[in-house]
């Protein structure tokens, strides 16, 4: 981790809010957990303080970072149903400054349970409250699906992160999510917005994903992120090893790519300048 090189501002996180983001998309294989994980590992590695909750009842995000979800009896689930505070759910993983908020398979009954539960929008809201001043950027995984776990992290959320695969139908599941997102913004969070759209599983050679691309930043200007990130074998081995894949092969194109959409996000908040962004 000490070879990853994005230099941050060094201010800590005294007196900074919290940068709150769920990172979804109604549809499922796109790269949503993997852009989480290694996302929240750069910027960890960069010296923020970063908070990764796993909202998906399958767990990947818990499991790529080497949690054993077998062996957790405090996790996110019971943070929402109100057995636990957030805080004692929270994990510390072996990345520096990257901590874990881990997924259970509790959380498959949670969009059941929740319909009786007052409030049941804003669960995890309440929950992140109690935290939110101990991190700089708290990361929320979503389920590939827009139930009451999706809608308790955007109700949650400040913004969306939106990994989008370079296919086909991408921008007719972009444009059903930010439907999603403008009832929620009227309904539930006002200060909802889409922070940025990162293209995924990119195959500069398919025609298909230079097409797409294309159109994504022809609808959505700057918002789509000029990083994009290249599909990797390495990648994909990663979470099997219960690591993201900036520790697995940093130098793989996928761990770099990532590496530059964090100096990116970055850089884009202010906490970058360009010089430090191209070190």
């Amino acid at each position: 981790m000490s070879d990853v090189s994005i230099a941050s501002n060094g201010d800590g996180i005294e007196g900074a809010s919290s940068n709150i983001i769920a990172v979804a998309n109604q549809k499922g294989g796109v790269g949503k957990t993997t852009t989480a994980i290694n996302l929240a590992t750069a910027l960890a590695a960069s010296g923020q303080s970063v908070l990764l909750i796993d909202l998906d009842p399958q767990g990947n995000a818990s499991t790529g970072l080497g949690i054993d979800l077998g062996n957790s009896t405090n996790d996110i689930y019971a943070a929402l149903i109100g057995e636990q505070k957030i805080s004692n759910v929270i994990q510390k993983t072996s990345i520096p400054g990257l901590d874990i908020a881990p997924a259970s398979v509790d959380l498959a009954g949670a969009e059941i349970e929740l319909i009786s539960i007052e409030k049941r929008e804003s669960r995890l809201k309440s929950a992140v409250e109690d935290i939110k001043q101990n991190y700089e950027y708290v990361f929320i995984d979503c389920p590939p699906a827009l139930g009451l776990l999706t809608l308790n992290a955007l109700v949650a959320a400040q913004s969306v992160l939106v990994p989008l695969q370079c296919e086909f139908f991408a921008l007719e599941g972009l444009s059903r999510l930010s439907h999603s997102i403008d009832r929620i913004r009227k309904s539930f969070n006002s200060n909802l917005h889409i922070k940025g759209v990162v293209l995924t599983m990119y195959d500069a050679r398919n025609n298909l994903c230079k097409s797409v691309e294309a159109d994504v930043r022809e609808h959505y200007g700057t918002r789509v992120y000029k990083t994009v990130i290249p599909r990797n074998v390495r990648v994909s081995e990663a979470p099997s090893f219960g690591l993201p894949a900036i520790v697995y092969d940093m130098k793989c194109s996928g761990a770099l790519a990532y590496i530059h959409l964090a100096a990116e996000l970055l850089r884009k908040e202010g906490q970058l300048s360009n010089n430090e962004a191209a070190a």
